[in-house]
């Protein structure tokens, strides 16, 4: 039996990247999956993660076509690069609102649901850089150090109505955002030899890799674990620089 068979899972940004793979997985795993994204597709609603209308919409979307929703993926998030001093309040404001405000919506708009039928899995796709983080990077550890907090009170207020809540932690992922970042460096070869050398295990994980994690997370097979944020990130946590 596939591990989701019969369930009903959301999954914000499941466009590109982690997000994507996150949704082949769970469908291959036997889910019925709905993508909240910002351009509609097949088996994809355009929901603005930051915006509570479309949130509260999107998930009466899903529920009124499928009859529950039995796990939701937070995954929809932007990278930050700033300077604490030129960043200004809209940049931070637009910062938060994806990365952390966004899986709050989607929480807030599918935990009655969750609550009625007794159970429910969210799993939060939060960062390393929760944990620990590199120059450069304001205020990108801040959103994904509150999500993780986000995911540890909301695992603690729901237990009791079985619902589960944790948090996936990747790191560095091949993904086109980093491939784009290693094609950008004035040698590329060396950009990757570099960060492949960083990591205990010489390599970085794939999307599918965070997709198989997330993918057991979420199932029934977790069913002890809640309010966990669980690293995806070849080792790389685990090491201080000498």
């Amino acid at each position: 039996m596939m591990r989701l068979s019969n369930k009903v899972a959301v999954v914000t940004g499941g466009s590109r990247g982690i997000g994507r793979a996150i949704v082949e997985k769970f469908r291959a795993e036997g889910a019925t999956v709905v993508s909240f994204d910002l351009q509609p597709g097949d088996r994809q609603l355009r929901v603005d993660v930051t915006c509570e209308a479309d949130v509260r919409a999107g998930m009466a979307d899903v529920l009124a076509t499928h009859g529950t929703i039995d796990i939701l993926i937070n995954n929809a998030g932007v990278n930050a690069y700033f300077d604490a001093v030129e960043m200004t309040e809209p940049q931070w404001d637009a910062v938060f609102a994806v990365d952390l405000k966004g899986a709050w919506l989607c929480a807030k708009h599918v935990l009655p649901t969750m609550k009625t039928a007794k159970r429910g899995s969210i799993v939060n796709i939060a960062s390393i850089h929760a944990s620990l983080t590199i120059g450069g990077m304001f205020p990108y550890a801040a959103a994904k150090s509150g999500l993780v907090g986000l995911t540890r009170s909301l695992a603690l207020d729901y237990a009791a109505a079985g619902i589960r809540v944790n948090a996936v932690s990747p790191g560095w992922t091949r993904t086109h955002l980093v491939e784009e970042w290693f094609s950008l460096q004035p040698d590329p070869a060396a950009a990757e030899a570099s960060v492949m050398n960083a990591h205990p295990m010489k390599r970085i994980a794939t999307a599918m890799e965070v997709a198989n994690l997330v993918c057991f997370v979420a199932s029934d097979e977790a069913s002890a674990i809640t309010g966990a944020a669980l690293a995806v990130d070849c080792g790389l946590g685990i090491q201080f620089s000498t």
